[in-house]
């Protein structure tokens, strides 16, 4: 059973709570993410939250603050992480469950990488859970 760790994304871009809602849109732009965990500090990578480019329009700019706004204020704190032991099925159903498009994978609270919809769907892995989750999430965005 394949796991999680063998489809995530290592080393994903990640900002701490020192930097500001600018510099995550930047890292969006130049890693083409809409999802930046926010870590303790880079070396040691606790991880703290996530900022996802729909928090950046809704809690920043929507909000009127300007990009030197703090990190923790637009970011997420409930995370929905996993293992990395996780398999890549029941990640795709938390997702589905969850209505979320992304995990961050945490080893010992520490990030080690992302999975995504797209990396199970776009490796065959699981394609038609992938499929009916991102399915299941999009309808429920249409809500």
């Amino acid at each position: 059973m394949k796991t999680v760790k063998e489809v995530m994304t290592k080393e994903p871009a990640t900002v701490t709570l020192q930097d500001n809602v600018y510099e995550v849109a930047v890292k969006m732009r130049d890693y083409d993410t809409g999802f930046i965990p926010v870590v303790d500090n880079e070396e040691h990578k606790t991880l703290l939250g996530v900022i996802t480019d729909r928090d950046l329009v809704i809690r920043g700019y929507a909000a009127k603050h300007p990009g030197s706004t703090s990190v923790e204020t637009v970011m997420s704190k409930e995370i929905q992480a996993v293992s990395e032991n996780t398999s890549v099925d029941e990640a795709a159903e938390l997702m589905a469950g969850w209505q979320i498009r992304r995990l961050a994978v945490t080893r010992d609270q520490k990030l080690v990488g992302v999975v995504s919809i797209g990396d199970l769907a776009v490796r065959d892995i699981f394609a038609d859970e992938a499929g009916e989750a991102l399915h299941d999430i999009s309808q429920q965005h249409l809500h």
